[in-house]
């Protein structure tokens, strides 16, 4: 598992809320605070930014931002803050809104090139513009952009794409995946969004009224057989792996991960060689106790069985199983799961009747 870089201790409350986390976090990559409408998720990203007061501890990369005694305001911590409403200065330039930052930050301790920040986000043909005349996926990727060009020890993200279209999402996902990969800095994504969190987050923090109920790496925590959100119609796990080739008759791509293969319906946009991610939920997953090639399900691998957990909700069982190094969960009616007699160490064969790409 990742180093802990960021140590987060949170107790505050409301009238009708209590916020009370202790969060061990890495120090690179997207780690998404996940779980539904006022969970906590944005008050803590307040509390990590020193805009809302509340007793607790927090450290990042050693650096005590507050203690017991101790309280760093906003202005005094390197941090980076993107909201959901982009707040670019109307009466500058895109170019002149990124370098707006960026002059406060003495050259020698610049972590972002202005370029490197312009060429991640796609802006080069951006710079001469007024935020007027930009989409809303634009003027995100400039305030992000702009963000970064701060050269912060933190970026703080609260629901950045809830504004924007689902044309506009689709845009901005590659630009983020590519601050994922490049920037070395860790992102703390706020997002209820199952898709966003499958496609962009390597860390997940799941809370649910205030607590935090689940957290650690993200294909690690969402095949847990014990989370909160197990039961709900998008729970499943996340596969990364590689195309290794096409089948332009039937157009299908082969998926290779570790513990097999699966067939995916082809993607224009990838070819053989290029990494992705894959959901596979687990209502798609059925189970076998022999190979059975006479049938409509393609997908087919040899697993064992890792925990079962009977009626998880009135008379359906959830089931975790290994192919190779790789887990999968399989939502079943405890009946089901009766009658295939299943108990841990079992080899077994499983259906998937679904597989897609995270995008």
């Amino acid at each position: 598992m990742t180093s802990a870089n960021i140590r987060a201790r949170f107790d505050c409350r409301f009238p009708g809320f209590h916020l009370n986390v202790d969060l061990a976090l890495p120090g690179t990559g997207i780690t998404a605070l996940f779980g539904h409408s006022g969970c906590g998720k944005t008050t803590l990203l307040r509390c990590m930014a020193g805009l809302q007061q509340a007793t607790g501890e927090l450290t990042v990369f050693g650096d005590a931002w507050q203690t017991a005694h101790t309280f760093k305001p906003v202005h005094r911590r390197p941090l980076a803050y993107v909201f959901q409403e982009t707040h670019l200065f109307p009466h500058l330039s895109v170019s002149k809104n990124l370098t707006f930052g960026q002059r406060r930050v003495p050259a020698n301790q610049r972590k972002i090139d202005f370029d490197d920040a312009v060429a991640w986000l796609g802006l080069a043909h951006l710079l001469d513009r007024m935020p007027a005349r930009l989409s809303g996926g634009e003027r995100q990727r400039v305030a992000i952009a702009r963000a970064i060009l701060t050269s912060p020890n933190l970026l703080l993200m609260d629901e950045p794409l809830s504004a924007l279209d689902q044309g506009s999402k689709q845009d901005i996902l590659p630009y983020l995946e590519r601050l994922r990969d490049h920037l070395a800095m860790p992102i703390v994504y706020v997002s209820h969004s199952t898709s966003e969190v499958a496609r962009l987050a390597n860390h997940i923090v799941m809370m649910d009224q205030g607590k935090v109920v689940a957290q650690g790496p993200l294909q690690e925590t969402l095949a847990r057989i014990d989370h909160p959100f197990r039961l709900e119609e998008d729970a499943g796990i996340i596969v990364e792996g590689r195309l290794e080739e096409l089948d332009e008759h039937w157009h299908l791509a082969r998926f290779r991960f570790d513990g097999g293969s699966l067939w995916l319906r082809q993607d224009e946009k990838l070819q053989p060689g290029d990494t992705a991610r894959i959901q596979v939920l687990a209502k798609d997953v059925s189970i076998a106790l022999s190979e059975h090639r006479d049938q409509s399900i393609q997908n087919l691998l040899e697993a064992r069985v890792d925990q079962i957990e009977t009626d998880i909700s009135p008379g359906t069982t959830l089931v975790r199983l290994m192919s190779g190094e790789t887990p999968f969960l399989s939502r079943l009616t405890s009946r089901s799961a009766a009658q295939l007699a299943l108990e841990p160490g079992q080899q077994v064969w499983i259906q998937i009747k679904s597989v897609a790409l995270v995008e």
